[in-house]
C-alpha cells in the first residue's frame, strides 16, 4: 500500500500538481488514492498496527480473539473493514477468526492465529549483551547487538510489526527523493502457462496498478517539460535571434522565439517558469537540428580555441624571446664590464695583462672572445716586439718560426743562445777556416749574384755513394751550396733553393736533418758544432731560419716533419730510412748503412 500511495504520488498526483502550479489549463483525471487503506494500516493508536502492539504490551491473559474484538470495535466504521462480527451475512469468514481489508488490488482475508505470538519479539536484550560478552569470537561476531550501552539494551524491543512499519517508511522515504522508473508486469494467468491468457486476471491487475489512470494522465499532459533557462541554453543555436546571446527581456521571449521559428507554437504551453511540450515529435525534431548544428559549432569553437592558444603561445613566445633577448644583452654587457675591469690597468703591468685570466664568455660571445683573445694577444707581442731592436728582429723572426714548426716536439732546438746564422764566417767558431770561406763566398756571390747568406756550417753528409763524407753546407737566398772543406771549400754541387720543399728531422738531440727536394733526391746530413761550442744545437736555428725566409721572401710554405722513430727520404727516387742508435765506443757522429738506408750512430757520452 505504501509503495502504491508512492506509485500515485510521484506519477498522478505530482504531475497534475505542476500543471496547476505552472497555470496550465489541465482537466483533472480522478484516480483511487489508497491512502486511506494506509493509514487504516500504520495511523497512530486507531490503525491495525497500533492495535497489534497495544494488545502485545498488554498484562495479562490477552488472546488472538481479543485482539480482533478490539479491531472490531475500533474500526468498525471504517469502510475499508470488515469481520464476520460487522458482516454477518459473509459466510466465507468466521466468527472470532478472520477479518478482511479491501486493498486497492482487492480484498484480502486475513486469519489472527498466531498475530500475537508472531509480533513479539522474544529476543531480550540482555540476552544479547550476554551472547556479546563471551570469549568465543563467533559467538561474540554472531550478537553485535550486545554492544550497545545498558541503558539501550534494557529497553523493551520493538514489535515485529513495528519495525516492519519502520523499515517500509525508510524505504519510500528514500525513493520520494529519488526519480524512479516503474516497470510494470502482468500475470496472464495462475497456472503459470505460456499459453494462456485470463483476461479477467489481467483487467484485474490493470485497475488496481492504476495503469488506466496513469496512461490517461500521460496522454492529457505533455511528453516534455523544462525550465526556460535550460531549454534556452539546449536549443538556442536553432535559433538566428537567440544564438549566441539574445537581446530580448527575458528568457521566456527567447524560447517563444525559438519555437515560433521552428513551427510548434500549437504544440507547447508556456507556463510560469517551465516550457512544455506535447508531442515528442517536436523534440526530436530539435534534436536532429541541434545535432545538425553541434559539428559546426564545435568546429567554429575549435577554430577560435585554437587561434586563442596559438596567440597565446605567440605572446608567450614574443616574452620567451624578449627575455631572452634582455638577458644576452646583460650577460654581453656583464662580460664586456668584466673584461674592462681586469684589462683596465694592463698597459701599466709588467707582463702587459699576460697573467691576467680571461672571464668565462656566454656562449653567444665565444667567436668574439676567441678574436678579442687573439687582439690582446697580437697587443702583447706588439708591446714585447718594439722594445727589439731592429737588428735583432731578424732572429725574432727566425726563432717563431722555428717554435712554430716544430711544436714542441723538439726539446732543445737552441732558443736559449744567439743565432749567427753563418757560422763559417765566424772567426771565433771556426778560427782556422773563417778567412778562407769568406773570400770563397765573396767569390760566389760576385759570380752568382746571391743576396745573403741564410746559413752556413759544417756537416756529415751521405753522398751518392751511401758513404759520408765531412762537407761544408752554405744556404744563400737563392742557392744551396756543397762545398769541400779540406780543398779550401771547393764548390762541389750547386742547387737552387727553390727545388727544396722541407725538411725532416728527429724529436731526439742528434742533429740529423733532412733537406727534401722536389727531384726525389733529397739531402742527408748531421750537423756539426764549431769549437766555441761544442754542445750546440743547431738544427732549430736551420729550421727557423729556412721556414722564415720561404714565408718572408719566397712567399710560400717550407713543410717540416719532426719523426719520433725512423726518419724517411728518397735519394734518387729509392725510399729510405734512417734510425739514431748509440754505440759504445763511437767517438764522433756518423753514418752506417742498413738494410733499408742508414743508421746514424751517436758517441755513448
Amino acid at each position: 500500500e505504501k509503495l502504491q500511495q508512492l506509485f500515485i504520488e510521484l506519477i498522478l498526483q505530482q504531475e497534475q500538481d505542476e500543471y496547476q502550479r505552472e497555470g496550465i489549463t489541465w482537466q483533472h483525471i480522478d484516480y483511487f488514492n489508497n491512502q486511506i487503506i494506509v493509514d487504516l494500516v500504520e495511523q497512530q493508536h486507531k490503525g491495525i498496527i497500533s492495535i497489534l502492539d497495544e494488545a502485545c504490551l498488554t498484562v495479562g491473559n490477552v488472546t488472538d480473539t481479543v485482539c480482533l474484538e478490539s479491531m472490531n470495535t475500533k474500526l468498525a466504521q471504517h469502510p475499508h473493514y470488515t469481520s464476520r462480527k460487522l458482516n454477518t451475512s459473509d459466510k466465507s469468514m468466521d466468527f472470532q477468526k478472520h477479518f478482511r481489508i479491501r486493498h486497492y488490488a482487492g480484498d484480502v482475508t486475513y486469519s489472527v492465529d498466531g498475530f500475537l505470538e508472531k509480533n513479539k519479539d522474544l529476543l531480550f536484550q540482555d540476552f544479547k549483551r550476554l551472547m556479546y560478552n563471551s570469549t568465543n569470537p563467533v559467538l561474540k561476531e554472531m550478537w553485535p547487538d550486545g554492544q550497545l550501552s545498558i541503558t539501550e539494551v534494557t529497553k523493551r524491543p520493538l514489535t515485529a510489526a513495528t519495525l516492519f512499519k519502520n523499515s517500509i517508511v525508510a524505504l519510500v522515504d528514500k525513493l520520494a527523493c529519488k526519480e524512479p522508473y516503474y516497470v510494470r508486469c502482468i500475470k496472464p494467468n495462475e497456472m503459470k502457462s505460456p499459453v494462456l491468457l485470463d483476461d479477467a486476471r489481467c483487467e484485474h491487475q490493470v485497475a488496481y496498478l492504476g495503469l488506466l489512470e496513469n496512461v490517461m494522465v500521460r496522454r492529457a499532459g505533455f511528453a516534455y517539460r523544462q525550465l526556460y533557462a535550460r531549454f534556452l541554453q539546449r536549443y538556442k543555436m536553432t535559433c538566428e535571434y537567440t544564438w549566441p546571446n539574445h537581446l530580448m527581456s527575458s528568457d521566456r521571449e527567447a524560447v517563444e522565439a525559438i519555437i515560433i521559428q521552428h513551427g510548434f507554437h500549437d504544440d507547447v504551453a508556456y507556463g510560469h517558469t517551465k516550457l512544455f511540450v506535447r508531442t515528442p515529435r517536436s523534440l526530436f525534431t530539435l534534436e536532429q537540428e541541434r545535432a545538425t548544428l553541434i559539428p559546426i559549432l564545435v568546429l567554429f569553437l575549435q577554430k577560435v580555441w585554437r587561434g586563442a592558444l596559438a596567440r597565446l603561445r605567440c605572446r608567450r613566445m614574443r616574452a620567451i624571446y624578449t627575455i631572452m633577448g634582455c638577458y644576452k644583452r646583460y650577460k654581453v654587457k656583464a662580460h664586456f664590464w668584466e673584461v674592462e675591469r681586469r684589462f683596465a690597468t694592463v698597459r701599466t703591468m709588467a707582463d702587459y695583462g699576460k697573467s691576467v685570466q680571461w672571464p668565462t664568455p656566454p656562449a653567444a660571445l665565444a667567436s668574439f672572445h676567441r678574436i678579442t683573445n687573439m687582439l690582446h694577444r697580437r697587443w702583447w707581442a706588439r708591446q714585447i716586439v718594439k722594445n727589439i731592436p731592429p737588428s735583432d728582429m731578424l732572429e725574432v723572426r727566425a726563432k717563431v718560426a722555428a717554435l712554430t714548426s716544430l711544436s714542441g716536439e723538439r726539446k732543445d732546438w737552441g732558443v736559449g743562445r744567439a743565432w749567427e746564422r753563418d757560422y763559417l764566417s765566424n772567426v771565433r767558431d771556426c778560427p782556422q777556416t773563417s778567412s778562407g770561406f769568406i773570400r770563397v763566398s765573396k767569390e760566389l756571390k760576385n759570380k752568382d749574384g746571391y743576396g745573403q747568406v741564410v746559413f752556413s756550417g759544417f756537416c756529415r753528409k751521405v753522398n751518392r755513394f751511401n758513404k759520408s763524407t765531412d762537407r761544408a753546407l752554405l744556404i744563400t737566398d737563392q742557392f744551396v751550396y756543397k762545398l769541400e772543406p779540406k780543398k779550401l771549400f771547393r764548390v762541389l754541387k750547386r742547387v737552387p733553393l727553390d727545388l727544396f720543399t722541407g725538411l725532416s728531422v728527429t724529436s731526439g738531440v742528434d742533429q740529423m736533418v733532412a733537406l727534401h727536394t722536389s727531384s726525389h733526391d733529397d739531402v742527408l746530413m748531421c750537423l756539426q758544432p764549431g769549437e766555441l761550442c761544442p754542445n750546440q744545437d743547431r738544427v732549430g736555428e736551420l729550421v727557423g731560419v729556412l721556414v722564415d725566409h720561404f714565408s718572408r721572401i719566397r712567399n710560400g710554405p717550407f713543410h717540416v716533419k719532426v719523426c719520433c722513430s725512423a726518419l724517411q727520404l728518397q735519394m734518387r727516387g729509392k725510399p729510405k730510412s734512417v734510425t739514431v742508435e748509440t754505440k759504445p765506443g763511437q767517438t764522433i757522429t756518423d753514418f752506417k748503412k742498413s738494410r733499408n738506408g742508414f743508421i746514424l750512430l751517436l758517441p755513448a757520452n
